[in-house]
């Protein structure tokens, strides 16, 4: 069996709904064809317009179909946070299953500001703000499901309090099967210290997704030598397109074979603010090779 490959915005830098220099929406459209794709995310809430008949319109006439909705919108251990997380889980919610979406991913927000990396919270949880974690999640998956019909997958990101092997063990730990699924990250659980390939294998039966990106080794050892956050290693170019660098793909693909992986991954070579003739180049040569090695 073979993934199903789509790409996100993310990939050409989008990392906000609306933010000067980014590119248009349309533009990203078009060039996700161009790059041979027929699968994509949504990206930030907003970014692609959220009226059905609109956004449907423009995918249906390029022949593209969204895999998935994101909510990144608040600390989820934090009470305060949970109305604006509510909130966009509805919204998120209705426009995916609006365009058949088959996830909603859920990622936690950062602890270093994305723009200045700049400490927002500590990076630590205690016990009972990681319980307070856990029933945030549970609460989105339930609302996702139940109003929805959509299966959540949690998604683990470098700077959040879902960043690492540890972390993501725990979510399946705590969590419901039946409600709570993992997209794995290759590049985010590579950057944090982990093996994304041994992972896949050893708890693909919770794996329903994946996030394709891989890591540059050596700007990764600067990173940490200097204490860097993430958004000056993503400007170094810490992640980087494959192959060459600490994700064996060839190897994923093999694991994805032996399980019998037939869902959807998604290349997310992320980038801040590039040259907007950088992303299309990169995500041809990565679709091209995502099917050398096999993997779709």
């Amino acid at each position: 069996m073979v993934a199903k490959i789509g790409i996100g915005p993310d990939s050409w830098g989008v990392w906000f709904p609306d933010e000067p220099g980014q590119v248009q929406w349309q533009d990203f459209l078009d060039q996700v064809v161009a790059a041979g794709y027929e699968w994509i995310e949504a990206g930030p809430f907003g970014y692609l317009p959220t009226d059905p008949t609109v956004i449907r319109d423009e995918l249906n006439s390029r022949g593209l179909n969204i895999i998935a909705t994101t909510v990144m919108d608040g600390h989820l251990e934090n009470p305060d946070d949970w109305p604006r997380i509510e909130k966009r889980t509805l919204e998120a919610g209705e426009f995916g299953a609006s365009m058949d979406a088959k996830y909603l991913v859920l990622i936690d927000d950062v602890y270093l500001d994305l723009h200045s990396g700049e400490r927002i919270c500590s990076s630590a949880l205690e016990n009972d703000s990681w319980n307070r974690l856990i029933d945030s999640v549970n609460r989105v998956a339930t609302i996702t499901k139940e109003k929805f019909g959509i299966p959540l997958t949690i998604h683990p990101n470098a700077e959040t309090h879902i960043e690492t092997e540890s972390h993501l063990e725990l979510i399946l730990e705590q969590t419901d099967p039946d409600l709570v699924s993992l997209c794995v990250d290759t590049g985010h659980l590579a950057y944090t210290g982990g093996d994304p390939v041994s992972f896949i294998r050893n708890h693909h039966n919770r794996v329903s997704y994946l996030h394709l990106k891989d890591i540059d080794g050596q700007i990764l050892e600067d990173v940490r030598t200097n204490n860097l956050p993430m958004v000056r290693a993503t400007e170094m170019g810490v992640f980087r397109e494959p192959p060459g660098g600490l994700v064996d793909f060839k190897e994923l693909a093999d694991v994805l074979n032996d399980i019998g992986y037939g869902g959807w991954a998604t290349v997310e070579q992320d980038m801040y603010k590039p040259a907007l003739d950088v992303p299309f180049a990169i995500a041809k040569r990565t679709r091209e090779y995502l099917k050398e090695v096999g993997m779709g």
